[in-house]
């Protein structure tokens, strides 16, 4: 499949028209459970819309305990207190399982489903049942290569091979020789896609480094027993905000001078990037994915707007976050919406 960026300007343009058309009504505060609180909900707090109340699904292959996912839950929320949308949160991190959870939604008879492609064989049955059943399915986060041969409407998320190369091209220009690129969950497309594009980015040496991303003690001790056995390694490269601040740990633990860098952000990495702990992050806007998501489903439902045309992605990053611009996005993170 083609991995070659799209233009800029047209990038741009896809975000813009999303984020306009998310702006159409403004928000609120209620969901499935209920009223939400505007932590929840990302601070929403103006009115509601009229249309009919519609049930979305929303089904990630998101590990227990991974904040990362926090952030995702926010945007949904917040776009489900705005739209009247009854929103229906589960994961599993297992293929199988998350395909179950799909088909759970569909013998529901949700008005929408947003899912995770992080094993796209795994859910290309169950998808093809929700569009026959006349469910609409877009994706967002995990599966930019798959989402339009699999027939979903719209797709929410980073070129995670893009966000890699530059990833790598930035190790070039902080002057790094050998990096390592921690994968928490082997056979998951978009890690995979990312370390192969920090390959293919850096002009150094990259190596694979395979952890159980659901024990961070075993995470923290292999990366601390790849540093001891190699010391020529100067930047560990993480792949989620709570592996980068573990890594931290086993740096110092093997007392390694390497460097630690990573994707995705939160709260804490916010303080760890200020006090040089990290060097840089990539974010791609996770509260985004999660709003644009059940937003999209509601816009189509209610008008029948989709963006992209069914054939671009709308791109969420990757952006780069380090000491020169962290200020500027720290009381968001805060307020953990980024």
């Amino acid at each position: 499949m083609n991995r070659s960026p799209h233009p800029r300007s047209r990038r741009i343009a896809l975000v813009a028209a999303a984020a306009a058309a998310a702006l159409i009504v403004t928000g609120c505060s209620s969901d499935s459970g209920g009223k939400q609180s505007e932590e929840d909900t990302g601070n929403a707090s103006a009115g509601k819309a009229d249309t009919p109340r519609m049930k979305v699904a929303m089904i990630t292959h998101a590990a227990p305990g991974d904040t990362f996912w926090d952030t995702i839950r926010k945007g949904a929320n917040a776009a489900a207190a705005k739209d009247n949308v009854e929103l229906i949160y589960s994961s599993n991190p297992d293929g199988a399982k998350q395909a179950n959870l799909v088909q759970n939604a569909i013998d529901q008879k949700v008005d929408g489903i947003a899912v995770t492609l992080a094993k796209p064989d795994a859910m290309k049955d169950v998808v093809a049942k929700a569009k026959a059943a006349g469910i609409p399915v877009v994706g967002f986060n995990g599966g930019v290569d798959d989402w339009k041969e699999q027939g979903l409407l719209e797709y929410f998320g980073q070129d995670e091979y893009v966000a890699g190369k530059a990833f790598g091209e930035k190790l070039n220009d902080v002057g790094a020789k050998h990096d390592i690129c921690v994968i928490m969950e082997q056979g998951h497309v978009a890690l995979e896609a990312r370390c192969k594009g920090v390959k293919e980015g850096f002009k150094g040496k990259t190596e694979i480094l395979y952890v159980n991303g659901t024990n961070m003690p075993s995470v923290k001790s292999t990366i601390t027993a790849k540093l001891k056995q190699d010391s020529a390694i100067d930047y560990v490269v993480t792949l989620g905000a709570p592996f980068s601040l573990t890594a931290v740990q086993s740096v110092d633990d093997a007392g390694s001078k390497a460097k630690v860098a990573t994707f995705d952000l939160n709260k804490d990495l916010i303080g760890a990037i200020n006090d040089g702990d990290i060097q840089f992050a990539v974010d791609q806007q996770p509260y985004l994915q999660g709003y644009l998501s059940v937003d999209s489903l509601w816009l189509y439902k209610t008008n029948g707007n989709f963006s992209g045309g069914g054939q671009e992605p709308v791109l969420t990053g990757p952006a780069f976050v380090d000491k020169s611009n962290v200020e500027a996005i720290a009381k968001f993170a805060e307020k953990g919406t980024r």
